[in-house]
C-alpha cells in the first residue's frame, strides 16, 4: 500500500456531489465480512494460493468474538469432537502472545493472524453497499471506507460472504430466506403450524469484576428501573456468567430494526445491573460493572439457500453425507423470539448425536454461480441454524469455503462444479490442513507411502486421541530423542506435516471476567523447538528448524530433496522433563498449491 506525503501546506480541492471510485482493487477471491468465518475463509484462500481480498466493517476482526461484543467461541462440548485447523491455530496463538486472556489484544492476535499472510490484504472499517452481477455471476461490490472516505470497488474471481447478514444477498440477487418454517416445508419436528418471519434475537454483554469495597451503581435515566415486580426474569438475575440471556429483537427485523434493538438491549442491560447490584439480598456486594458492550451480537437473520438445505433431523440424527466438509456438534439450541420477556425458558435444547456432517452443497448459492458463503448465513433451516451458529463451527465452514474458493480458481471453474469434479481433492486438502472431518480419512501422498514410519502410529490417519484410547495414535518424544521415514528407494521430499498435542480437553474459551490476572499457558504435549534433517548419500544434512513453536500443525514446505530418509528430533522440551506428543509425521513430495 503507498501513502501519500502531506506537505506543510493544508490540502484543498473542490466539493463534488458524489464521491468518485478509488482506483479499482483486483483479486481472486474476495471475502466480505471477518468474524472467525471470515478470517479463516480469508486465510484458506490466501495460503492454499489465492490472492485475496478481505473486506470488513469493522475496525477489528472478530465478529461476536471480538472486544466489542465479547461472545465466547462455542462448538463442540465433546472433547473427543473439538475443532481443529485454523481456528485451533488462533487459539494457540491467543495463548502465546495473550496469555491472560484479554479481549482486546485478542483483536490484535487475529489482526497479527491476517496480516501474516502476504497473498492476503485487509480493507477495515468497510463497509459494502453493492455489487455488480453480470449473468448470474458476481463481478465487483462497491464499498464504502468509513474512516477514510472513499468508495472502493473490489473485484474478483470468487466472492464469499461471511458478513453474517447476507449483505450480498439483496445486492447480487441470490436466493435466500429469513425468519423461521412450517413444519411441512421440511417435516421437522420443532417446527411452525404455520411459518413467521421471526428470529433468534439479539444479546448484549456484560463483564463483571471482583471488588474489595462494595459501591451502588445507579443506571442512567433513560435506561430500565426494575423493582423484583417488574425485572422480566428474576431467576437469572445474578452476578457470575457472561449474560447471554439479555436478548432482545427475535420479534423485530435484526437487520433493519438494528439501530431500535441496539438501543432497547441497552436500556435493559443497564437496568438490570442496577438491579443486581443494588438488590438488598446483597446478591451485587463484591462485584462491580468491568465492561458493557456497546453492539449486540446476532444470532440470526437472512440464510443463504444453496443446493442443499440442512434440516433438524439431519442434526440430531447424526446424519453423514459423502461431500462432507465440517461438522455439527453443538446441540439444537432454539431461543425464543421473545427473548428476555418470553414467558418460560430462554430457549429450548435438544441434544445430539456425536456429531454430523455439514455438505459442502450448503456453503454456495443455487443461483449465483462464483457466490460462497460460510457462518451463521449459510444454506440451512431456522431449526438447524440453532445448532450450526456456534462460532466454532462457523470457522470450520470459513476454512471450508476458502478452501473451494482457491481451487475454483485454481480449475478456472465454479464452486459448484467443485463439489461435483473435485470434491475428494477439497476434502483432502482441508484434512491436510487439520480440519477435522469424522470419517473422512488422510490419503497419504508417495513419498509416505515409498516410507516407513519408525513408529506405525505416526502413519494411522489419525490426529488425536480419544477418551477411550492412551498412545493408541501418538507417540512420545523426550527432548533428544528423535522418529524418522525410512525409504525404500531415495524419494523427492518437498514438505513435511507434522501433527502435535494441543489438550484439546481445554476448550481455551476466553474469561467471564477480564479483571483476572491468571496467566494461561500452552499445553506441555506441544513441542517446543525440533529440528529436522533429511539423509543423502547416507550422511545427515539439516532441512529446517523451529525454535520457539505454537502450532499444533507445522505444514513446513522446503525446496526438493532426493532423500533415503528423514528425521525429527525433538530439541526442547517446553516444560522441562514433560514429553511433547506427536500424532502425525507425514512426508509430503508434491503440493500443487501453497
Amino acid at each position: 500500500m503507498e501513502f501519500r506525503p502531506v506537505g506543510e501546506k493544508p490540502l484543498s480541492g473542490s466539493c463534488t456531489k458524489r464521491p468518485c471510485l478509488s482506483p479499482t482493487r483486483q483479486a481472486d477471491v474476495v471475502v466480505i465480512g471477518a468474524g472467525l468465518a471470515g478470517i479463516c475463509a480469508a486465510v484458506a484462500a490466501a495460503r492454499n494460493g489465492a490472492k485475496t481480498l478481505l473486506i470488513q466493517d469493522r475496525p477489528m476482526p472478530g465478529g461476536n468474538s471480538s472486544s466489542e461484543i465479547r461472545m465466547w467461541i462455542c462448538g463442540a462440548q465433546d472433547s473427543d469432537f473439538r475443532e481443529a485447523g485454523l481456528l485451533e491455530e488462533l487459539k494457540l496463538a491467543n495463548y502465546y502472545y495473550n496469555p491472560t486472556l484479554k479481549y482486546t489484544l485478542w483483536d490484535h492476535v487475529m489482526r497479527d493472524f491476517l496480516e501474516g499472510e502476504p497473498n492476503l490484504e485487509c480493507y477495515f472499517n468497510t463497509s459494502v453497499i453493492d455489487s455488480t452481477v453480470d449473468g448470474g455471476r458476481i463481478s465487483s461490490v462497491i464499498a464504502w471506507g468509513l474512516t477514510d472516505y472513499i468508495l472502493y470497488e473490489f473485484r474478483g474471481k470468487v466472492f464469499v460472504d461471511c458478513s453474517g447478514d447476507s449483505i450480498l444477498a439483496e445486492r447480487s440477487g441470490a436466493e435466500y430466506v429469513h425468519g423461521r418454517e412450517a413444519r411441512k416445508t421440511y417435516n421437522e419436528p420443532w417446527g411452525l403450524e404455520q411459518a413467521d418471519g421471526k428470529t433468534m434475537g439479539n444479546s448484549i454483554l456484560m463483564q463483571l469484576r471482583r471488588t474489595d469495597d462494595d459501591r451502588p451503581f445507579k443506571a442512567p435515566s433513560w435506561a430500565y428501573h426494575y423493582t423484583d415486580e417488574t425485572v422480566p426474569r428474576q431467576e437469572l438475575a445474578q452476578p457470575g456468567d457472561n449474560f447471554w440471556w439479555l436478548e432482545f429483537g427475535g420479534v423485530f427485523d435484526t437487520i433493519k430494526d438494528a439501530r431500535e434493538i441496539g438501543r432497547e438491549l441497552t436500556k435493559i442491560a443497564l437496568g438490570y445491573w442496577e438491579y443486581i447490584k443494588n438488590h438488598p439480598d446483597g446478591r451485587g456486594n463484591g462485584w462491580a460493572l468491568d465492561w458493557l458492550g456497546s453492539l449486540p451480537g446476532k444470532r440470526e437473520s437472512r440464510r443463504y439457500v444453496g443446493d442443499y438445505v440442512l434440516t433438524q433431523d439431519d442434526t440430531v440424527n447424526g446424519r453423514l453425507f459423502p461431500d462432507a466438509i465440517a461438522y455439527g456438534a453443538w446441540l439444537v439450541d432454539d431461543h425464543y423470539p421473545e427473548a428476555i420477556y418470553h414467558k418460560g425458558e430462554p430457549n429450548r435444547v435438544q441434544p445430539l448425536r456425536p456429531g454430523y456432517h455439514v455438505p459442502y452443497r450448503c456453503l454456495y448459492s443455487r443461483n449465483i454461480s462464483n457466490l460462497l458463503f460460510a457462518g451463521r448465513n449459510i444454506s440451512v433451516s431456522h431449526l438447524a441454524l440453532s445448532s450450526v451458529r456456534v462460532m466454532g463451527t462457523c470457522a470450520m465452514f470459513g476454512q471450508a469455503a476458502g478452501t473451494a474458493a482457491a481451487l475454483a480458481v485454481h480449475y478456472g471453474c465454479t464452486p459448484r462444479e467443485i463439489g461435483r469434479r473435485h470434491i475428494r481433492e477439497l476434502q483432502q486438502r482441508l484434512v491436510r490442513q487439520d480440519q477435522f472431518i469424522p470419517g473422512v480419512k488422510l490419503e497419504h501422498g508417495t513419498a509416505a507411502r515409498n516410507g516407513t514410519p519408525s513408529d506405525p502410529r505416526l502413519a494411522d490417519e489419525f490426529d488425536r486421541e480419544t477418551k477411550s484410547t492412551t498412545n493408541h495414535h501418538s507417540i512420545l518424544l523426550h527432548q533428544g530423542e528423535s522418529c524418522q521415514y525410512t525409504f525404500k528407494t531415495p524419494t523427492t521430499v518437498t514438505a513435511i506435516r507434522l501433527v502435535w498435542d494441543s489438550n484439546f480437553e481445554d476448550s481455551k474459551k476466553m474469561r467471564f471476567h477480564e479483571g483476572c490476572d491468571e496467566s494461561r499457558q500452552l499445553p506441555s504435549t506441544l513441542a517446543k523447538a525440533f529440528i529436522v534433517e533429511t539423509q543423502t548419500g547416507g550422511e545427515w544434512q539439516m532441512c529446517f528448524q523451529v525454535d520457539d513453536n505454537f502450532r499444533r500443525l507445522n505444514l513446513i514446505h522446503f525446496p526438493p530433496r532426493q532423500a533415503q530418509a528423514i528425521r525429527l528430533t525433538l530439541t526442547r522440551d517446553r516444560i522441562p522433563g514433560e514429553p511433547a506428543r506427536l500424532f502425525s509425521f507425514e512426508p509430503i513430495d508434491e503440493l500443487r498449491l501453497q
